[in-house]
């Protein structure tokens, strides 16, 4: 498999190019020449295979001749010592992706990346440096994954005040080869920041990235697009929908990416909150970037969404409109939302997920969806301080629990990429 740029097709490169730049050398995001189809065998069994098989199947075509298939499924068995299990809430379906170490669906992209980084690496006396963004989950996982591996250090830029107390404490709070940066600015001022970072530092160091612009962070997401819709749909004919909370759409893209190898999935749902840049292209076909704005689902406030450069190089805007639909959730939505959901169903909803439930609400009145799985991004213990003034206490697990005891370090900056260059 060879990858490309997104603004410059000329510029490929091999899988362990693409995941060891982060960035094409033009600032382009990498992309798969083609996405693959799942093998026919795989496709007719993907309902009966386990998790561990379908990441496997999954991960294999954009690897291949890279990674041998033992490494790779060390690497998945290493990585995945939990799954996504799919509960029913009030006769949808809810994709539970808060299982892993730091209670967020960016465990999965993380660890396989973690991991991969190593195989890649093997060998290598270069130390590697990883520069990632954050609005709150992303740099959790990033930290988590990588924590400890020898040879590379992570630093991880958050906008200060705008991610939750745990979330924070997650980011900064483990020390070792993790480094926090908390930025006077907003996320897509952090991600601004990384991106002139290396194009400052490339030739000088070996850096790369662990945001979802990184094609490795992005695949693995795929798999439980894949795993959920094989076990909730009822017939071939009968396939369904996906309601995705969506920030800088790595996790809207991937499902694209796990429909078109063939994952069995009729549409999806982009749900934003009020950063609506999205919801307005596909509404207009006028992309129009904005700053973005605080909100309580905090991982979702991107402006600028970054996977958007992927998604435009593989579907045009007429595609897209096939493919998904999209809408924008307030504040006080989602806090209605959360509370309804509790008041009639018992279940906890995290801000993100009631962003996507919400948006499911919204076409269920003037779209044909038939079964809807929602993606529940991160355990509602993650936003305390939002979910319980409405629900009352959320049961905390103690992997999360254990996080609040850390303190936290890092260091501030200004929205300066000097200040940035300078720390590193």
């Amino acid at each position: 498999m060879r990858y490309y740029s997104t603004r410059t097709k000329s510029i490929t490169g091999s899988f362990a190019k693409a995941v060891l730049s982060g960035l094409a050398e033009d600032g382009g995001l990498f992309v798969p020449e083609e996405i693959p189809s799942y093998r026919p065998a795989a496709l007719s069994s993907l309902g009966k295979m386990n998790f561990h098989d379908i990441a496997y199947e999954t991960i294999l075509p954009y690897v291949k001749g890279e990674i041998p298939e033992a490494a790779l499924r060390d690497i998945i068995t290493s990585a995945y010592t939990f799954d996504a299990p799919v509960v029913t809430v009030g006769g949808r379906y809810v994709l539970e992706l808060f299982h892993g170490p730091t209670a967020a669906f960016k465990d999965f992209g993380a660890r396989f990346m973690a991991r991969t980084f190593a195989y890649l690496r093997r060998g290598e006396t270069r130390p590697l440096k990883i520069l990632v963004a954050t609005s709150g989950d992303t740099g959790g996982a990033v930290a988590d994954g990588f924590f400890g591996v020898e040879g590379i250090s992570v630093t991880v830029l958050y906008p200060q005040g705008r991610v939750s107390p745990l979330q924070e404490r997650q980011i900064a709070g483990l020390g070792g080869n993790t480094r926090a940066v908390a930025v006077k600015g907003s996320f897509d001022d952090c991600q601004r920041l990384v991106k002139e970072a290396f194009a400052a530092l490339k030739k000088r160091v070996d850096i790369s990235s662990a945001n979802s612009i990184n094609i490795a962070r992005l695949i693995p997401q795929a798999i439980y697009y894949t795993s959920s819709s094989a076990s909730v749909r009822k017939s071939a004919e009968d396939l369904p929908v996906f309601s995705v909370p969506s920030g800088n759409f790595g996790n809207l893209t991937a499902g694209l990416y796990a429909q078109k190898m063939g994952a069995p999935i009729k549409r999806f749902i982009a749900a934003t909150n009020i950063n609506k840049t999205f919801p307005e292209y596909l509404e207009s076909g006028v992309y129009k970037a904005r700053e973005s704005q605080a909100t309580l689902s905090n991982a979702m406030d991107v402006g600028s969404p970054s996977n958007f450069e992927r998604m435009n190089s593989h579907w045009t805007h007429k595609e897209m409109r096939e493919l998904m639909l999209s809408t924008f959730v307030t504040d006080d939505d989602t806090k209605k939302t959360i509370s309804g959901v509790h008041k009639t169903c018992g279940y906890f909803l995290d801000p993100h997920g009631a962003v996507g439930w919400k948006a499911a609400d919204y076409f269920e009145k003037s779209e044909a969806l038939g079964d809807v799985v929602i993606l529940e991004t991160a355990h509602p213990a993650k936003f305390s301080e939002t979910v319980e003034p409405i629900t009352g206490a959320v049961p905390m697990p103690e992997s999360l629990a254990g996080v609040m005891r850390r303190a936290v370090h890092s260091d501030v900056i200004p929205v300066d990429i000097d200040a940035l260059i300078s720390l590193l």
